[in-house]
């Protein structure tokens, strides 16, 4: 592991049933309708991933991961005339997936009206809390999961040649952390993709997006997707 054993907690990040809803999404299926092999064997390959990125996670994820494959034999199960009544198992994360989502559809709508008084206290010099207004029609707001796929991508770019030596030489998370931010205040926005090109290691570039997480987790920074050109970009909060 990194030399100082840096792991980057996802409590504050999207839960179990985020990461469900983003499979789901993007496999363009509807929650009634769940490929459940497909999608376990995905939500089981981004656990995997994430430990081996050093994230940590709850063990609500391990509880839904358990939850799917049981749902996953049980659909492998033959079945028999006498058994064709019976529920879809799937049913069992199809009835709390449904609540989730409607409480979280009511907690977007909510978030979206405008709240008694919310001009009433000025902000902080220097300081947004959201979207620079030239380009907010343009950008939507990504969460950690689509994060996870724009590096994925970018991993996938780096030649073979680059393996992670744990033991060379390679910049902290912290250093990152404020190399970015450096830059950051400097340009106010920066593109994702930005942040890993240069001369670097496998390693250093995962130290990169460990970086870009805690900063994240610390509201340091928004992470928006333009939405004709699928461009990621980090804004300085």
């Amino acid at each position: 592991m990194f030399e100082d054993d840096y792991k980057v907690k996802l409590d504050i990040f999207e839960g179990p049933m985020d990461l469900l809803v983003y499979l789901i999404h993007k496999a363009k299926v509807d929650i009634y309708d769940i490929p459940i092999a497909l999608i376990t064997d995905q939500f089981l390959a981004y656990l995997d991933w994430m430990k081996s990125m050093n994230i940590d996670f709850a063990g609500d994820f391990l509880l839904m991961a358990a939850t799917l494959t049981q749902i996953k034999s049980r659909m492998l199960l033959p079945t028999h005339e006498e058994d064709e009544e019976d529920e879809d198992p799937r049913m069992e994360i199809v009835r709390p997936l449904s609540e989730y989502l409607q409480i979280k559809y009511a907690a977007e709508e909510l978030m979206d009206r405008s709240l008694l008084g919310e001009d009433t206290f000025s902000r902080s010099a220097g300081k947004e809390d959201d979207i620079p207004a030239d380009q907010s029609e343009e950008m939507i707001k990504v969460g950690l999961f689509e994060l996870i796929d724009a590096f994925q991508a970018i991993l996938n770019n780096i030649s073979a040649e680059h393996k992670i030596d744990f033991k060379a030489d390679r910049i902290s998370v912290k250093d990152r952390m404020n190399e970015i931010i450096h830059l950051l205040e400097q340009k106010g926005s920066v593109v994702f993709e930005e942040l890993f090109t240069g001369n670097y290691t496998k390693t250093n570039v995962i130290v990169t997006f460990l970086a870009i997480l805690e900063m994240a987790k610390m509201n340091l920074i928004q992470i928006a997707q333009h939405l004709q050109s699928g461009i990621l970009r980090l804004f300085y909060l």
